[in-house]
């Protein structure tokens, strides 16, 4: 007999994401069913591009139909739609899915870093990106990007943001002239941010990453008062200074109702040729116990390597101009982690919270 739509449909529905927990066919994963004699064809609609276990995840769904009997062929195509966190001020950015900050408690960490390959990793494994440079004071994103001149265009009363690599990107780097300071109080900053959400055409985004200025000051209040975030990530280097000061972040989101999706520990160790084990320079692994102190994910540890700077320093991030290499790889699994983290908790919003939990208290 012929296999029905009905039994392929029952079969699936033994499949669960390995991340949300929930068969495929509830969570509306299944699209475009077809059913010809003994071949099937479908789409399985990921909820993000950044699919840690996308190919072991298609296996196990192809596999799940093709024991049916009556199936000679299984065709699954893929794809991916990223689902958006719940919050007001949507009518600020319509077309934005997820803003994720990314913090810190203290400078020096590399947070600007981490942000610029976070988002060219999330961009290279298919995802629409944009990176709000937030840090007014210091501005570094536009030469880690390689923008060395130009200005936004302007049209409709909207900026349009430039694009490098493939990333949408805005910074108060665009309009200040090297060597000129920012010497602002709060309403200023807030007015700032502001603008930069507001004023520009930011288009469909997947991910919206915001670098904050260090830490726990206006520009991250502002951020949290006037958009949903999706959450923050909090990068510490393993040194007791940086680690004091991430305690202090924590605190700060938790206090705004931003979720911390996760720790990123910068600059752990050092991988010296001359030496079997790596080093550890400032005592490798530090974040982690932070992490699992307060109940945080930890994402990751992104090794000392020159090739890091150089690539910030050049315009050419680590990510893009050394993609081969052990910190471009770190990237792109923390990349990973970090969409199947947001993907989880977004399901988990729309399920459990009906009203907007995540408005920041007012002042």
């Amino acid at each position: 007999m012929p296999v029905t739509e009905a039994q392929i449909i029952d079969a699936l529905r033994e499949v669960r994401d390995p991340e949300l927990g929930k068969d495929v066919v509830s969570l509306g994963m299944i699209k475009d069913l077809k059913v010809q004699g003994a071949n099937v064809a479908f789409t399985l609609e990921l909820t993000t591009p950044a699919c840690p276990v996308r190919d072991e995840f298609q296996e196990t769904v192809r596999s799940a139909v093709a024991g049916l009997p009556g199936v000679a062929g299984v065709q699954v195509n893929m794809t991916a739609q990223v689902r958006g966190a719940i919050g007001g001020g949507e009518a600020l950015l319509p077309g934005v899915r997820n803003i994720v900050a990314i913090g810190s408690g203290k400078g020096g960490v590399g947070k600007s870093t981490v942000s610029v390959n976070l988002a060219l990793a999330l961009h290279r494994l298919g995802a629409t990106v944009g990176l709000l440079d937030a840090d007014i004071y210091g501005p570094n994103v536009p030469l880690m990007m390689g923008i060395n001149d130009g200005a936004p265009a302007q049209g409709d009363g909207k900026l349009t943001p430039i694009e490098s690599y493939g990333v949408k990107l805005m910074s108060m780097g665009f309009f200040i002239p090297d060597g000129q300071a920012v010497v602002w109080r709060g309403p200023m900053i807030h007015g700032a941010i502001q603008q930069m959400l507001r004023d520009v055409d930011w288009g469909e985004l997947d991910y919206l990453l915001v670098d904050l200025p260090p830490g726990t000051g206006d520009a991250s209040l502002s951020l949290a008062q006037l958009v949903p975030m999706t959450g923050c990530v909090i990068v510490l280097t393993p040194s007791e200074v940086a680690l004091q000061d991430g305690a202090k972040a924590i605190a700060m989101f938790r206090k705004l109702n931003v979720p911390v999706l996760g720790m990123i520990e910068n600059m752990s160790y050092l991988l010296h040729p001359d030496l079997k084990e790596p080093l550890d320079v400032f005592g490798r692994g530090a974040s982690k116990k932070i992490a699992q102190q307060y109940a945080i994910d930890f994402l990751g540890e992104i090794p000392l390597d020159p090739a890091v700077r150089i690539g910030g320093d050049d315009g050419v991030p680590v990510v893009e101009g050394s993609p081969e290499g052990l910190p471009a790889k770190t990237f792109m699994d923390i990349a990973r982690k970090l969409a199947g983290k947001i993907s989880v908790q977004n399901l988990n919003r729309q399920e459990a919270i009906p009203i907007n939990m995540f408005t920041a208290p007012k002042g």
